[in-house]
Parts: C-alpha cells; sequence; structure tokens
C-alpha cells in the first residue's frame, strides 16, 4: 500500500498519511513531483502511459508522481525518474520551475537538463511503455491535440513562461 503524507493549505504538514487510491478529506493534500527533462537541443523526454493504466492509457506526459510517505519533493522526483525512465539524477541538478495547487496536491514542477539516448531509457512496466524526445512545438501540437495527457497539458501551461527562461539559460 502506498502511503503519502498529508499537508493544509499552506503546506505545513499535518502528521498523518494517507493510503492512496482513497479520497483525501477536503483541506488536506498529498505532494506530486513533475520533471520535465530536456537535452542539450531543448527537445523534451516524454513517456507514454502504459495502456493498462486507469488515467490517460496510451496517453503521453511527462515523468511525475506522488511523494511517498516521508519523502521530500526533491527525493520524489528522484525516485521518480529513476523508477520511470532508468535516469539515474542527484537532487541538485533538479530546478524549481514552480509549484501548483490542484485540488488535492501540491504540484512541484522541476526542469532536469539531461541528454539521455532513448536506448538507455528503462521504461517501468505497467507504467510507461515508450519514450521519445519531442521539440516544443509538437509537445504545444501534442497538448493541444490531446495526445498528451488533458492535466500534463495544463499544468505545462501553467509553468510553460518559467520553463521557456530557463530554456534560454543555455
Amino acid at each position: 500500500m502506498e502511503l503519502w503524507d498529508l499537508f493544509d493549505t499552506d503546506r505545513r504538514p499535518l502528521g498523518k498519511t494517507h493510503a492512496r487510491g482513497t479520497p483525501v478529506n477536503p483541506g488536506e493534500y498529498h505532494i506530486v513531483v513533475s520533471i520535465w527533462t530536456v537535452d542539450s537541443k531543448g527537445n523534451i523526454l516524454l513517456t507514454l502511459r502504459a495502456p493498462s493504466k486507469e488515467s490517460y492509457p496510451d496517453r503521453w506526459e511527462n515523468t511525475g508522481g506522488s511523494a511517498l510517505a516521508g519523502e521530500t519533493s526533491r527525493q520524489a522526483a528522484i525516485r521518480e525518474l529513476m523508477e520511470e525512465t532508468g535516469i539515474a539524477a542527484i537532487e541538485d541538478e533538479l530546478i524549481l520551475l514552480g509549484a501548483q495547487t490542484a485540488r488535492d496536491s501540491f504540484v512541484d514542477h522541476y526542469l532536469l537538463r539531461r541528454d539521455v539516448d532513448l536506448r538507455d531509457v528503462r521504461l517501468q512496466p505497467g507504467e510507461t511503455a515508450d519514450a521519445k524526445w519531442v521539440e516544443l512545438e509538437e509537445l504545444d501540437a501534442m497538448i493541444a491535440d490531446l495526445s498528451l495527457a488533458k492535466p500534463i497539458g495544463e499544468q505545462f501551461n501553467e509553468i510553460r513562461a518559467t520553463f521557456l527562461l530557463f530554456l534560454e539559460e543555455k
């Protein structure tokens, strides 16, 4: 059973955990991480959600997931990167792009600059089924045609300006 730490609306720990798959009480939040891996050419790494996923099967997404109980946001990002792609990173490599508040979560967005050959990406069975690099224009088209999971596209559009600023800092 996956457990998450819970926080109040001001992101203060509530000192209790929550089991994944059960409703979160109003006014309680857990931490979700979103990692945008970008290569030296400005291409963005996406993974295809496995067809067995309950929500948005066979849709593209960036790397991400929920922080487990006891994990910091950055620790969760490092773990999710390794689990879903096989990419090993350290916390100092992650650039915080910003945070959003969703219905029952705080979503922390990170940028990782990394050149990775697709042959070296290790997919997580039951989670990721494929991987590809896309240019920003293709990402925009995928957001428009919903081949990128809709919530991922909506979240990206909210952090787009900050994302683009960091891309310019090559």
